[in-house]
């Protein structure tokens, strides 16, 4: 079995600490995305799981071994780099091969994995060339290969798409998400860009400040975030906020005050919170209508981006934060310097409290 659990696993460097009791439970062929902003430990994560990285406290199995002792050749885990780390003077058969003969793997042995690896990546054609003479995309492919060939129960990746342009990386990301369909091998994935995280996991971690906020798969995250974080960091543009207020109780749900929207009736629960706590209201760019719009609590368009087949609206927030942002399809009548009136579809918002947590979601929207 190919599965991983994490078990109240630690990372301390010196006196900080990095990783802080995450417990994580991956299944046998699943793809499971790290995802997070620049120094959450997700890349310090995927090393203690490859051995590359000693585990500070907790317990970390693959199968039914726990492999904390086990150094990283006895783990059955091959790891694909942000740098290609492709050696410059061998061929791209020399690269893929090197693994296995550092392992003294008989040489028809070795040649059928190759090849085998080759035909599934394409890199029939290109065996005899050396880096130098491959594009990124061939490079990071040969790079696959040599973590492939060695037949690794999991494949880890740390960031494998960073140093591709733009049109290069939509390619790989389907490379990625075809070699897991015909392998079925688990993968373990860390990445910053939550568009990868969404368009590849079966199951996706969000880690912050070394801890998970929230396990699930892309649809579950995006549709009922468990956290103002989760919320702010999944999906693009990002969640807009504003600031609310409870109003009172009601059978079906609550009602809010939103500053510069007015009273909202929503079927959330606000459970034990009294009228006037302090909430934060998150709506998605596309549940946030606008309307024509004059007077004190009018919001002012600052720019239209248009994108083709939709258009964004930014609106001045008014409080010195983020821009707000209002998501259609093109054509838009919206244009710069208007003054509008918020919406936002009660059907489709996030109530978040002091602490950032959600408050239970709509019965109706959580069914969905």
């Amino acid at each position: 079995m190919a599965s991983v659990t994490l078990d109240k696993v630690n990372k301390v460097f010196g006196s900080t600490h990095i990783i802080k009791d995450v417990d994580l439970d991956i299944g046998d062929g699943e793809f499971v995305v790290f995802v997070g902003p620049s120094g959450c430990g997700k890349s310090t994560l995927l090393r203690l799981i490859a051995g590359l990285e000693s585990i500070s406290d907790g317990e970390l199995s693959i199968g039914e071994t726990v492999v904390n002792e086990l150094p990283p050749r006895e783990r059955g885990v091959g790891m694909v780099f942000q740098s290609y780390a492709l050696y410059p003077h061998m061929t791209v058969y020399e690269n893929m091969a090197f693994g296995l003969k550092l392992a003294k793997t008989a040489r028809e042995t070795i040649h059928e994995r190759v090849m085998a690896t080759a035909r599934i990546l394409q890199l029939e054609e290109l065996l005899e060339r050396k880096p130098k003479a491959l594009s990124g995309g061939q490079r990071q492919r040969v790079a696959m290969g040599r973590a492939m060939a060695r037949e690794p129960r999991i494949l880890l990746f740390d960031e494998p798409l960073s140093n591709l342009d733009a049109s290069l990386r939509v390619q790989m990301r389907n490379e990625i998400a075809r070699l897991h369909n015909r392998l079925g091998s688990t993968m373990i994935y860390v990445t910053h860009d939550q568009v990868e995280a969404m368009t590849l996991a079966d199951k996706i971690v969000v880690l912050n400040g070394g801890r998970v906020e929230q396990v699930g798969s892309p649809h579950e995250l995006y549709q009922r975030p468990a956290t103002k974080f989760v919320a702010g960091f999944i999906g693009s543009p990002t969640m807009n906020f504003l600031p609310a207020s409870l109003a009172g109780h009601a059978e079906a749900g609550c009602r809010v005050s939103v500053e510069g929207v007015g009273d909202l009736a929503l079927p959330q629960q606000a459970g034990e919170h009294a009228a006037g706590t302090a909430l934060s209201l998150g709506v998605r760019p596309e549940h946030l209508r606008l309307a024509e719009a004059s007077g004190d609590n009018a919001f002012e368009i600052v720019n239209v981006e248009y994108l083709g087949n939709e258009v964004y609206v930014y609106l001045d927030a008014r409080d010195g934060g983020p821009l707000l942002i209002h998501r259609s399809e093109a054509p838009s009548r919206w244009q710069e310097g208007q003054r509008v009136a918020l919406a936002p579809d009660p059907q489709h918002v996030h109530l978040f409290d002091g602490q950032g947590r959600a408050l239970s979601a709509a019965t109706a929207r959580a069914a969905a």
